[in-house]
């Protein structure tokens, strides 16, 4: 009996301990309570702002102390805030902490609106540096009028500044004050931002450096030269082992990767063979699964866990002389300053789902045990052990065979265990890889959703150092699967209709946005629906990529299509170009050379940025387009791996004619939804079981050998709007990454009506910057002279009348006539 009380004792804490977490997660309450928040600091904003004015009058009152004075209707109070905010403005400005008590209010408004989730902040960022600025000011007010404390009512440092300035002057004086103040300034501004650091060496530095340039200068009796190319180097080659790496600037880029060690899944239960109808002494059903990855125990010293996150090639690199550098110029590259105010979503724009974690029914368990033995029973087949791992919508029951049964005899019973635990999408693994056991998956009763913010915010995802992370859902055994899309290098989705590829697509797109910086990624976003990407089309100035002369970021048109895709060739071959006069041979290894500064970009390098081209509808274009779309995507999926372009195609209608054998022969990984028919999950995976999964996200991942069956992680249309509208208030580029111009074989101007006696005024400089780049590119007069791609245009095509350009190639650059600058002055000087 005592045992019973204590378990029920046990069960009603528990279930009053989740009544309570329930109550503290409700967004209504958190509405509710960041209202408050927001009235109370804009009430002690009308208390604090009459103070100033009615303080003086008010001051006998609220000092006499006399209660019922205070309490009655004729008090003599002016504040505008009554008697109790007359007497919260005394006490906190007057008493506490002086004018600075206004930070006091600025978080109280800005945890207001967090709670009612009007604005995404780090609220223990806002109160550190609430906090530090309140008690900064009021010592600085205190210290610096400290005569005002005894000539006015108001004290701008309160009791807490007079005091602790009288406490350090006595202590440091009043230099050392002062020092104090100005140290724990700049510190502030250093926890602000780690580039006060870069703009203070520049400050000490520069006038130094001046003078020590000009004496040694002076000692060699040469003239003053300046420092013209900070990214070629004079001295000798050496090897460096580990380049310098940008420190970062947000909390995202500072993950270290943390191998998961090998431990049972707790939601791993033996079933007990001894009986078929007697119940197990067993886990009680009330007992649930975590969801969320369990916090490994730390490494050694010795282990992975100490190497930082970023990885460190060995290279050859031209170094020169500490002395040779001019001020910041030894700093490596870092892309991200571009934009480097930008910050990733937070995973509070993710939605909470209540009840989604995994729970052990012990009865649906022994009824489905039950089943399972009796049919395989009644053909004769026994078995020595069972045990079950209860997923988020599957339950994986692992059987041993007796010996002497034939794998083949249990395979073929899967309409027949299907038949008799009354369930769709029953799918047997026999065997399964690296295991002695068969295993049969069994959709769950009560299945849960797996939600992005579980995914997007787990520990296996937040420490990922993979270059593209793509976080798909949660496996049966509840961990976070995760893949790299750089690994893969391109994808294929497949399934029936509302199976969930929409939100398949969302989840690996969300994945991507983050993880990585504007800087280091750009999408081109194909939909034929018009539909289903249209929500990202606000990030157009941060992500994607786009023709010059598309007006819509987000590709719907059929001909716009398969301009872009030869578009994204021309873009891959420039970068193979790249890539062959660098020395090197992927982007991994073009991209940190040209950050250690060892690439110039007057010879027309660059930082690649990765670029993920996603298609849905697939089949939809081949239909229409046919050979004109599938031949430059054959092209990109051969060759586009090692320049850093991706590609994802996503299809409903998984036929031969669709995806044929080249797509399938370059697109490795495939991801299968729910399909009708077994021939369409052969289509897909080369092997049936896409037919036998349940829908609603349950899908099939290939890579290499075996299937692995997913949840896929669910992020509704809503989460991805709140993501997309976050990033799309921050500051971006001015336009769209613009991809290189495409014309066809039968494209080119009709230089007949171009008037070469009204021509461009940047025309001069346009055919300067041509010869002087050897290039003859409309993008390249584009991205110089920040103009649109129709001006752009008619100069080059002026520029091809005068005979300093060729015509059109195809999808090659212009042919440069003009061997260097005197040749081109000397075609200018006949023209004009």
């Amino acid at each position: 009996m005592a045992k019973k009380n204590s378990t029920k004792d046990t069960e009603q804490s528990l279930s009053l301990f989740g009544k309570i977490r329930a109550i503290l997660k409700n967004e209504t309450i958190h509405f509710v309570v960041g209202l408050i928040l927001v009235i109370f600091s804009v009430y002690l904003l009308l208390a604090f702002s009459s103070f100033f004015f009615t303080g003086a009058a008010d001051q006998s009152i609220i000092d006499s102390g006399n209660t019922q004075e205070l309490a009655s209707v004729n008090n003599g109070v002016k504040n505008y805030a009554g008697s109790r905010g007359a007497q919260l403005a005394s006490y906190l400005i007057n008493d506490c902490f002086g004018i600075s008590s206004f930070f006091i209010l600025v978080f109280l408004a800005v945890a207001g609106l967090k709670l009612m989730r009007v604005r995404i902040v780090r609220l223990w960022k806002w109160f550190i540096g609430c906090s530090l600025l309140l008690i900064w000011f009021s010592v600085f007010f205190g210290f610096a009028f400290v005569e005002q404390y005894q000539n006015s009512f108001l004290y701008l440092g309160g009791m807490h500044g007079y005091n602790i300035s009288n406490w350090l002057t006595s202590q440091v004086g009043v230099p050392g004050v002062w020092m104090i103040l100005l140290v724990t300034a700049i510190c502030f501004l250093i926890y602000l931002s780690a580039r006060t650091v870069v703009w203070l060496r520049r400050l000490f530095s520069l006038s130094f450096l001046k003078r020590k340039q000009k004496a040694e200068e002076e000692e060699e009796g040469k003239a003053p030269e300046e420092f013209t190319d900070s990214w070629t180097a004079k001295g000798k080659k050496k090897p460096v082992s580990a380049p310098d790496v940008v420190e970062p600037d947000t909390e995202e880029e500072a993950f270290v990767a943390t191998p998961e060690p090998a431990e049972e899944p707790e939601n791993e239960i033996t079933l007990d063979l001894g009986g078929i109808t007697e119940k197990e002494p067993a886990k009680p059903s009330h007992e649930e699964v975590s969801m969320i990855i369990e916090t490994p125990a730390p490494e050694p010293a010795s282990s992975l866990s100490d190497k930082p996150a970023v990885a460190e090639p060995t290279f050859e690199v031209e170094t020169v002389e500490e002395d040779e550098y001019k001020g910041p110029e030894k700093e490596p590259y870092n892309p991200r300053l571009d934009l480097e105010n930008y910050r990733f979503p937070s995973i509070d724009l993710m939605k909470h789902y209540e009840n989604a974690e995994p729970t052990i029914d012990m009865a649906e368990q022994n009824a489905n045990k039950d089943k399972i033995i009796n049919t395989l029973r009644s053909f004769g087949i026994e078995i020595s052990t069972i045990k079950a791992t209860v997923g988020p919508t599957v339950t994986l029951y692992e059987i041993t065979p007796e010996q002497g049964v034939r794998i083949s005899k249990i395979r073929g019973l899967e309409d027949d265990i299907a038949l008799s635990l009354s369930a769709l999408g029953i799918r047997i693994i026999a065997p399964i890889p690296g295991k002695g056991t068969i295993g049969i998956e069994v959709p769950n009763s009560n299945p849960k959703i797996v939600s992005g913010q579980s995914i997007i915010g787990s520990k296996k995802f937040q420490e990922s150092t993979y270059d593209l992370p793509v976080a798909l859902g949660k496996t049966i055994t509840n961990e976070v699967f995760m893949v790299d899309l750089c690994k893969m290098p391109h994808m294929l989705v497949a399934g029936a209709t509302g199976q969930g590829k929409s939100v398949g697509l969302n989840a690996i797109i969300t994945s991507l946005l983050y993880k990585k910086h504007p800087a280091e990624l750009k999408f081109v976003l194909v939909d034929p629906k018009k539909v289903e990407f249209s929500i990202y089309s606000v990030i157009e100035h941060h992500f994607l990529a786009k023709l010059p002369d598309g007006e819509d970021a987000i590709i719907t048109d059929v001909t716009k299509v398969v301009q872009t895709l030869n578009s994204i060739c021309v873009e891959m071959d420039t970068r193979y170009d790249l890539l062959k006069a660098a020395h090197v041979r992927n982007i991994k290894e073009y991209n940190e050379k040209f950050i250690n500064r060892t690439l110039n970009p007057e010879k027309g390098h660059k930082f690649m940025p990765y670029i993920v081209v996603v298609i849905d509808e697939f089949g939809d274009l081949i239909m229409t387009a046919g050979k004109e779309v599938e031949l430059p995507i054959a092209r990109i999926a051969q060759l586009a791996r090692a320049v850093g372009i991706h590609m994802i195609i996503a299809t409903q209608r998984p036929t031969t004619n669709i995806i044929t054998g080249t797509i399938k022969a370059n697109f490795p990984a495939r991801v299968a939804f729910r399909v009708s028919a077994m021939i369409d999950s052969r289509t897909i995976l080369d092997r049936p079981g896409a037919n036998q999964l349940i829908g609603r996200g349950d899908m099939l991942f290939l890579q290499g050998a075996d299937p692995v069956r997913v949840q896929c992680a669910f992020i509704d249309t809503p989460e991805v709007a709140d993501i997309t509208k976050f990033i799309a208030k921050q500051q971006g580029y001015p336009t769209a990454f613009y991809l290189p111009e495409y014309v066809g074989e039968d494209g080119g101007s009709d230089l007949g009506d171009v008037d070469m006696g009204r021509l461009d005024p940047l025309f001069e400089d346009a055919a300067r910057l041509i010869v002087i780049h050897q290039q003859g590119s409309t993008s390249l007069i584009q991205r110089k002279f920040a103009i649109g791609y129709n001006r752009a245009g008619r100069i080059m095509d002026q520029l091809e009348k005068a005979g300093i350009v060729g015509p059109t190639q195809g999808s090659k650059a212009r042919e440069v006539l003009c061997v260097d600058e005197n040749d081109l002055q000397m075609r200018l000087n006949n023209l004009l």
